[in-house]
Order: C-alpha cells, then structure tokens, then sequence
C-alpha cells in the first residue's frame, strides 16, 4: 500500500470516527441542573421571591430560558402584599398557588381568586394590564409565576382559570396545561404542564410531545431521580433531545413537568 493510499485510508477512519461521535452525541439525552440554592433571590418585604432564570434586577447570561420557557419563579406574598397593576404582552403567564389565596383583576374585566388546586393562565398577547394581590392580612400565599413564549406575537388576550382534583395526580401525573386546553388550560403554544404527587419508591415513565420538546422538571417537594440524576426540592433539572424520560420518586415526593419546545 503507498504512502498516499494510507493517508487516504486514515483520513476515511478519522471522517468516520468524528462522524459516529457526532451521531451519538446528537442522539443522546441533553441534560442541564440547577440547584435551588444557585437561583436569584430578592426580599421586598411583601414580596420573597426566587427566581430559577433571569429576572428583574437578577441577571444570570447562562440562565436566560430553557427552550420557551422564560421564567419560573417561586413567589412568597406576605399577608396584604399584592403586585399593583402593571402591563405585560406577547407572553402566555401561569399562574399556580401553593399556599394562600390570591386576587386577580385586569383590564378585560376580569376578577378572580385562585387558591390551592387552580391554576390560571393569562395570555397577554398584544399587551394586557393586571394586578395580583393576597387581601388576607393574616396569612400568606405561597405560589408559582411560569412565563412562556407563545407561538406569534400580537395574539388577542385572553384569561382562562381551572380548578383540579389534587388526588387526581397521586401516583399520577395530571396534565394541568396543554395546547388547544385538550388537557387542562389552553396555552398559545406547544407545551404541556404536569403535577405529580408521588409516593416514595412511586416510577413513571413521561413521554414527551414530539421531535425538539424539552422538559423542564421543578421540584416542589421531596426528591426524584430523573434519567439517574438526583433532584431535591426546589431543584430543576432541564432534559432534552430525548423521547421520554424516567422519574422515579427517593422519598414522598411532588414535581411540576414543563413540556416546551427548544426552538419556536
């Protein structure tokens, strides 16, 4: 064999070996973790708050979003705290309290209180006013902010509220946002939100929506292993470039799944 042959044959084995890797690394699982205690954090006093991306005067250029998901925060509103009113547009806003009650009003004309087992959506399209505020001056409400970007800009507003069935989710996951509301609330965008309360030892499998969905797993409370890697409360844990994933809950556990796609 010439000395031309071999350079070409080591070329051919080199292009090969650097293509396989390549195939393989495009058809592995994509994971990325943040641990609670590594989220932003600001006290206004009536308002605690944590924040898993960027947001307000917390700024992180790694932690900008995870596909169409913006924002994520872990909202504590003391006993007569509230968020006055203010403008949002061109962003589908969910909101799902934990703890305490919460009054909604905005300029549709909408008023609403959302407790425990609601959860409310706002899309703000072409640019809505709202205000929250807890009016309980005795007790506090503990509840989640989810922003996501929705398909198009300049989409009519529009306001939508659900109450579910807590044990619907025990050992479970119960579909509480999906497109089209064919599962909970409608959302302008390829997404699917899910709660799961699950019993220590408790596995499910989650089959995600579809080529270039990613999944965006917040846990409440307890710990769960996703894909082997280990979550605590508070935790996220983003998984994607996969057809499913599995979760299995370390103790008693309960855990909110974000479905969204990475590019829009």
């Amino acid at each position: 064999m010439t000395v031309r042959n071999i350079l070409l044959l080591g070329a051919v084995v080199l292009f090969g070996t650097v293509t396989t890797r390549l195939f393989f690394m495009e058809n592995q699982a994509q994971h990325i973790y943040h641990a609670a205690n590594t989220r932003g954090h600001a006290d206004h006093g009536w308002l605690d708050t944590y924040h898993s991306f960027s947001f307000a005067s917390w700024q992180n250029p790694d932690r900008m979003h995870f596909g169409a998901l913006r924002v994520l925060n872990d909202d504590f509103v003391a006993g007569g705290g509230g968020f006055p009113h203010h403008r949002h547009d061109n962003m589908e806003i969910i909101s799902i309290p934990l703890e305490g009650e919460l009054e909604h009003e905005d300029s549709m004309g909408n008023t609403a209180v959302i407790r425990q087992g609601d959860v409310q959506i706002m899309s703000a399209g072409m640019g809505i006013v709202h205000s929250e505020k807890n009016k309980n001056d005795g007790s506090h409400v503990r509840f989640l902010q989810i922003w996501i970007y929705p398909t198009a800009k300049g989409l009519q507003p529009r306001y939508d509220q659900q109450d579910f069935d807590r044990s619907l989710e025990h050992n479970d996951l119960l579909a509480i946002v999906s497109p089209e509301g064919v599962e909970g609330v409608e959302i302008h965008q390829n997404a699917w939100l899910s709660l799961g309360s699950w019993d220590a030892g408790y596995k499910q499998l989650y089959s995600l929506h579809g080529h270039d969905q990613g999944v965006y797993a917040f846990i409440l409370e307890g710990s769960v292993t996703i894909d082997g890697r280990t979550a605590q409360r508070r935790d996220g844990l983003g998984i994607w470039n996969t057809p499913s994933i599995e979760i299995a809950a370390l103790e008693d556990s309960r855990i909110l799944l974000i479905e969204v796609p990475m590019h829009w």
